[in-house]
């Protein structure tokens, strides 16, 4: 004869599991919200999740502000890396609550960092948490990384050379538990036109405004072929332009900002020589080249068993510490973008909890 008791409660033991760990994961963002972490100012964060990892019985390495937890890997398993960031922007001027005092209201935790990325950072540990020791197809390596919200150096790539080799990542930034398969990348160009000054009321010198409104026109009109299926068009927008000191001086200088954002048909590289060819009458220096477009194959074992979970992969506009990994990855996290950088940013309790049984089903019955 079976024991019913018993198989009542093996029936029931994995809700009130992903129940207990979710109750913990809602208390340790509540403890990082108290925390200021704006980005380059991570350490006390750090020091929190450090600290509640260690309790847990999980080995710690930090670096710098990295947290990463690595267990043994086995070498004949391909190697699955959780990440999500520790740090936040500075808060508007908007917020009508404190930004640091977590606060609970109905279904509903408002807080800065809540929504970007805490709520993804808490719930893949507790993923994380859940699935040690079990049987999978992955190794499970967990990085929290910090700097994100400035691609700063002492992030993601400080981070990079003391992880394994890994096979693919997932990110846990907002995505509201849909897989974000494609990332537009980024390109921030300085510009400078040089004119003459002179005296604006006998049309002496050379404008230097004059002189970069040919190119910024170009700039404004120019459409590049190849779209995207899933991020659409390569975009380019002048997002800051200085020039002229008083009204009756020529100016000789006009300085200018372009944000480039690319999909996955066009290198940084290649578009910043494409524009330096075209705009010729400008001077163009490119910050950086290293955050690019970034996708993973639709047909790649993950993204397909979201699918087979009702989950609906698209592309993501807005940039993440994917652009910096030199392996295939894809964004799937708790809450919504739109709330990303905004006053009284908050994520529900119950998309953590979603969070966690998702995150633990996907890793769990992968094939």
């Amino acid at each position: 004869m079976r024991n019913e008791k018993w198989e009542i409660i093996s029936i029931f033991a994995p809700i009130m599991k992903i129940e207990q760990y979710t109750q913990e994961a809602v208390e340790l963002l509540r403890q990082l919200i108290s925390t200021p972490s704006i980005s380059r100012q991570e350490k006390a964060a750090s020091d929190i999740l450090a600290d509640f990892i260690g309790k847990c019985g999980l080995p710690v390495t930090r670096i710098g502000n990295n947290i990463l937890v690595q267990e043994t890997i086995d070498t004949q398993k391909p190697t699955l890396l959780l990440n999500a960031h520790i740090d936040t922007v500075k808060p508007v001027a908007t917020w009508t609550r404190d930004p640091f005092v977590p606060t609970l209201e109905g279904d509903r935790l408002y807080g800065l960092g809540s929504n970007d990325c805490g709520g993804g950072l808490v719930s893949l540990l507790a993923a994380y948490r859940m699935l040690r020791g079990q049987d999978l197809q992955y190794n499970v390596v967990f990085l929290a990384s910090c700097e994100e919200e400035v691609s700063g150096q002492n992030g993601f790539s400080m981070a990079l050379p003391h992880l394994p080799t890994i096979d693919v990542a997932i990110v846990g930034e907002p995505t509201g538990m849909q897989p974000a398969i494609a990332e537009k990348g980024l390109m921030v160009i300085d510009g400078v036109a040089h004119g003459k000054s002179g005296h604006a009321a006998r049309n002496e010198g050379v404008n230097a405004i004059y002189e970069a409104l040919d190119d910024l026109v170009w700039l404004r009109d120019y459409r590049f072929k190849k779209s995207s299926p899933l991020l659409g068009d390569t975009k380019m927008s002048v997002t800051v332009l200085n020039s002229g000191t008083q009204h009756n001086v020529v100016p000789d200088e006009c300085r200018f900002v372009i944000d480039v954002r690319t999909n996955e048909f066009y290198q940084n590289e290649y578009l910043f020589a494409f524009l330096q060819k075209h705009m010729k009458k400008c001077q163009l220096t490119a910050r950086s080249f290293r955050l690019s477009s970034s996708h993973i194959d639709s047909n790649h074992p993950l993204v397909q068993r979201c699918i087979a979970m009702g989950m609906t992969p698209f592309g993501s506009p807005t940039l993440s510490d994917q652009a910096l990994m030199p392996f295939p990855s894809f964004k799937l996290g708790p809450g919504d973008s739109a709330r990303s950088h905004s006053a009284d940013e908050y994520i529900c309790i119950s998309e953590i909890e979603q969070a966690v049984r998702q995150y633990t089903e996907l890793m769990r019955n992968e094939e």
